[in-house]
């Protein structure tokens, strides 16, 4: 009987030969009923999805049908698989349905899908540039190429954005560094959102300011301060009235300005990066393997001693921001205080520090 032949061996008689016939007959029927009940499967509907890859898979492995017919079988299991969102699978189902019968243009189409739904995007490419030279008329290809390029357009545009952000980024921190500017974590973000310094084509240094008036904890918000002005251009002369200022004791011969000195340690380059990425396109891309060679990888050195430092308001933003006691949390915070008030005294004494 044929049954019992050994693998890899030749029919020798006639009854051996009109055996296996007989069995691959049997087989392909049984492929082609297989075929069938996946096809029926899938009128069924969604429920009956994965039964109609059991039944697909059943067809191929009798391994009895033709080149073309299983890769019919293939491109339905793909088609499926595209269906259960197995995309890698429908991919792969489509790729050999394609290599059995490269003519397959409803496998070509479905590579073509399931590469786009992986974000293969070349890849989803040239299955449909493939699909549309052997089918020039095939409408669906075309539609499938035009979203095709439309992502890619998008992917390139995002690219971009990604790159010119992170060079931007990564301009201004070289910026700091060479300033000596030392970045330490934000303090009063909840007063000034997501503001950060820039870096302008001059490379200088614009930073956002946040004033805070000690005495009430109310607080003034200078968006674009250059690094070359002098502090005392925070203040302009015909400032109104501040509304809780009941004596008129802050006027602009009577304010100063403060600093809090040795109040944070200094981040990291890849942290204050990181920080100067947030919000932007660039802020997914995956900067932190960058070698790190911020000045806070060098033992960080708090001479002078904490407490509240009067600003030269005669100097410039960048001689004040460079004081090698100065930690700027996320953007220059400085208290300014009246020498009018009674609330001077006690603020002179060091009787007063920040809330926490």
């Amino acid at each position: 009987m044929a049954l019992w032949m050994d693998a890899g061996s030749e029919p020798m008689t006639e009854s051996e030969k009109a055996d296996l016939e007989a069995i691959s007959a049997l087989k392909e029927s049984a492929a082609i009923e297989f075929k069938e009940q996946g096809n029926e499967c899938v009128r069924k509907g969604k429920k009956h999805y994965s039964e109609a890859v059991e039944f697909y898979t059943k067809a191929i492995n009798q391994g009895v049908l033709s080149d073309s017919e299983t890769s019919v079988l293939f491109s339905n299991r793909s088609h499926v698989n595209l269906l259960l969102g197995n995309y890698r699978r429908a991919l792969t189902d489509a790729e050999e349905a394609i290599r059995l019968c490269p003519d397959n243009i409803k496998a070509v189409y479905r590579a073509a899908k399931a590469s786009m739904s992986l974000d293969l995007l070349n890849e989803a490419k040239f299955y449909c540039e493939k699909g549309i030279e052997n089918d020039p008329s095939n409408e669906d290809l075309k539609k499938l190429l035009k979203q095709v390029n439309s992502k890619k357009q998008e992917r390139e545009q995002h690219e971009v954005e990604v790159s010119r952000a992170v060079v931007q980024a990564k301009a201004c921190l070289s910026a700091m560094e060479n300033r000596g500017v030392k970045i330490g974590k934000a303090m009063y973000r909840e007063l000034t959102g997501l503001k950060k310094p820039m870096l302008d084509k001059n490379n200088i240094l614009h930073w956002p300011v946040l004033l805070l008036y000690a005495e009430a904890m109310t607080s003034d918000f200078v968006e674009d301060f250059c690094e070359t002005d002098i502090s005392l251009n925070m203040f302009s002369e015909d400032s109104p009235p501040l509304p809780w200022d009941k004596n008129n004791e802050y006027t602009r011969d009577a304010i100063e300005l403060y600093y809090e000195a040795s109040s944070g340690t200094p981040l990291p380059s890849s942290r204050v990066l990181q920080y100067l990425l947030e919000g932007t396109k660039g802020s997914q891309a995956g900067t932190s393997g960058d070698e790190d060679t911020s000045l806070a990888k060098k033992p960080y050195n708090r001479r002078g001693s904490s407490g509240m430092v009067k600003v030269n308001e005669r100097r410039t933003l960048h001689d004040v921001l460079k004081e090698p006691n100065l930690v700027i949390p996320e953007i220059p915070v400085f208290y300014v205080v009246s020498k009018r008030s009674k609330f001077y005294k006690d603020f002179a004494a060091g009787k007063w520090s920040p809330p926490s």
